[in-house]
């Protein structure tokens, strides 16, 4: 993961540890969004992170746009401002 992006990563892990959320790391399979985040109350949702300006490429816009058609909740963020938002709109409900 490129500096910038885990800049990004690390605040918004240290986000939602702070509102007792769990942040973890997904590798397989090949393409699937970076993270899944839970909340207490069957909270959830997937983020891609990506570095400033960076936009997922094919294979990530299939597994984003495949999750989202199944329901959950999935997005791309290129800045702490973007993730802070998505934490968010997971809280929300």
């Amino acid at each position: 993961m490129r500096k910038r992006e885990r800049y990004i990563d690390q605040a918004l892990r240290h986000r939602v540890k702070q509102l007792d959320g769990l942040y973890l790391k997904l590798t397989n399979p090949a393409g699937i969004p970076d993270r899944l985040v839970l909340f207490p109350g069957g909270r959830a949702g997937f983020i891609e992170v990506k570095r400033p300006g960076e936009t997922p490429r094919p294979l990530q816009h299939y597994w984003i746009n495949k999750l989202q058609k199944m329901g959950f909740f999935v997005t791309y963020e290129d800045s702490i401002e973007g993730g802070e938002l998505f934490i968010d709109k997971i809280l929300e409900g």
